[in-house]
């Protein structure tokens, strides 16, 4: 339109970084950061970055780079969340349970030029970096972060060529900060967790990065001065956005390098927590604390849980929510930066809203499945691209669009294709959706049992075998099957101690389940994993298929 124009007065790119200068100069004397005796205000944090950005710098780190870290929850991975973008430069935090030749294939992929890592996982990343081939122009610059900073440089191991606070102290203040030439560029990469075998590279962008932050504060509705328990792992996509969306609201971040029940606990008594996340395991090792001595929490705290395993029974739900946790359900994936809708998927029959039929309740649902940062969530056939009818069994494809989506598949242009079919993400999650709005899910496209042409859910057959009290974890995959193609087969972890024989699996499914999506077969031992807790049913899937299912 004439006498349009777009500038620097009315255009600048966003990035989260903008969030941290803001609580330098806002919250500036507001502590930002505790962890142990540590203890950083806004101003020193944003300090500290600008540091770091300068000292990468300084080694030559520059736009477009990948910088990885391996390291748990500490401030210095928080650091690394604003410093290593400040130089323009991509950061990938990996998980530091990885083994060796899992963290060798996704280095060798990175072509990382620099890696930070925590004291306790040096023996694994030079292990994995041992079995690459590198020249000594192409290694990258390896930094080391000790648990005590005072510690002599000269104590670090001779593969490491820097501390990190003595790099730190090499940065200067007056560092010109590199900012993304178009917001779209560039911010991170994570790793989704691989619970199909294949784990890929996820690219998140400065924009996306900058709106799912802010998004935060509404989907949560987080109140001011909020204190964040970290229990989600800042690994996971970027610790769900949390490092940039306390920055923006200038709130303290609680570090934890172990998580248990009882650190969860301590922290909300002696810091005041109002909010952590993580995977629903959380509650497990709360309730198995507050079984000791339970109490009261001194104020209310909002506990969002997502990701691998299932929720405890509803009675301990039940008990937690009157000692004062709020505790949300959200459904979410890596790509797209975490959790995308709350208290809307609801993983199986069985996870029903009493009061639907209350206004409120149907405002809440249409709410977290039309969020202000989710411009389209809906459940489509995944060929017509046509959306299924709400009559809750019409089972399609749940998809998602968003300006807080994944930019694309590091290295792997086939798959950022296939995923981004038909101008949709595509989640491969199943799901139907219901007259009131509400989406379902119902499994995982490759997790579907079809049971002689009836279409079963795992995860509907899970969630009741997990209400035995003796049942720890589950799995259901299909078994091949001549006459019926599939029947669905239960593989059972069982609580220490505990004992029980196939006959009460069958009669717990036969309370609950219709014929044709009952187990068939039970077997019962450890569950093979990942390195983020998710059960890697492929592994069970191929077992059945080699006739090695009591193997467990």
């Amino acid at each position: 339109m004439e006498g349009m124009v777009v500038c620097s007065a009315n255009y600048v790119p966003l990035t989260p970084i903008s969030f941290l200068e803001r609580a330098a100069f806002v919250y500036g004397q507001r502590v930002s950061m505790v962890f142990g005796d540590t203890r950083y205000l806004w101003k020193e944090t944003h300090e500290r970055c600008i540091r770091l950005a300068s000292a990468l710098s300084q080694l030559g780190i520059t736009r477009g780079d990948i910088v990885a870290a391996v390291a748990p929850n500490i401030p210095e991975l928080y650091e690394l969340q604003f410093g290593v973008p400040m130089t323009g430069a991509v950061l990938c935090a990996l998980n530091p349970k990885l083994n060796a030749t899992t963290l060798a294939v996704k280095l060798q992929q990175l072509e990382a030029k620099a890696i930070f890592v925590d004291y306790e996982f040096t023996k694994v990343v030079l292990e994995a970096l041992g079995s690459l081939s590198q020249t000594k122009n192409n290694s990258p610059v390896l930094i080391l972060i000790q648990e005590n900073h005072t510690n002599a440089f000269s104590a670090i191991p001779i593969n490491f060529r820097l501390d990190y606070h003595a790099l730190l102290a090499t940065g200067k203040l007056d560092f010109d900060i590199s900012y993304p030439k178009s917001e779209c560029d560039p911010i991170s990469i994570c790793y989704t967790s691989g619970s199909t075998g294949k784990p890929k590279g996820v690219i998140y962008s400065h924009r996306a990065a900058y709106l799912n932050s802010l998004g935060e504060i509404f989907r949560i509705g987080m109140r001011q001065k909020p204190v964040f328990l970290w229990t989600v792992d800042m690994f996971r996509c970027n610790g769900w956005c949390f490092p940039w969306t306390m920055a923006a609201l200038g709130g303290t971040n609680i570090c934890l390098r172990d998580v248990t029940g009882t650190a969860i606990l301590n922290s909300i008594f002696l810091h005041d927590v109002t909010l952590f996340c993580g995977p629903p395991i959380l509650l497990s090792k709360i309730a198995e604390t507050l079984a000791v001595d339970p109490q009261p929490l001194p104020q209310k705290v909002d506990v969002i849980v997502a990701g691998a395993g299932a929720l405890p029974e509803p009675q301990i739900q039940t008990k937690l929510s009157e000692l004062g946790f709020n505790i949300t359900c959200a459904y979410g994936m890596t790509e797209a930066l975490g959790p995308v809708t709350s208290r809307t998927i609801r993983r199986s029959c069985h996870d029903e809203t009493s009061q639907l039929d209350h206004e409120d309740a149907r405002t809440r649902i249409r709410e977290g499945t039309h969020s202000l940062i989710i411009e389209g969530a809906d459940v489509k056939h995944p060929t017509t691209m046509e959306s299924v009818p709400a009559d809750g069994k019409t089972v399609g494809q749940i998809m998602f669009r968003s300006n807080t989506l994944m930019s694309g598949y590091l290295k792997n242009a086939q798959a950022t294709e296939e995923a981004f079919q038909g101008g949709w993400y595509r989640t491969k999650d199943l799901g139907v959706k219901h007259p009131d709005g509400y989406i379902q899910m119902k499994d995982r496209a490759i997790d579907v049992i079809n049971c002689g042409g009836e279409i079963v859910s795992s995860l509907e057959i899970e969630d009741v075998i997990i209400r035995h009290p003796m049942v720890s974890e589950v799995a259901v995959v299909g078994r091949p099957d001549e006459l019926l193609g599939e029947t669905p087969c239960a593989f059972v972890k069982l609580k220490d101690g505990c004992c029980i024989v196939e006959e009460e699996i069958m009669d717990i499914c036969a309370s609950h389940l219709p014929e044709h999506m009952r187990p068939k077969s039970v077997f019962f031992g450890e569950l093979p994993g990942n390195s983020t807790g998710k059960v890697q049913k492929f592994v069970l899937r191929d077992r059945l298929i080699k006739g090695d299912g009591k193997s467990l």
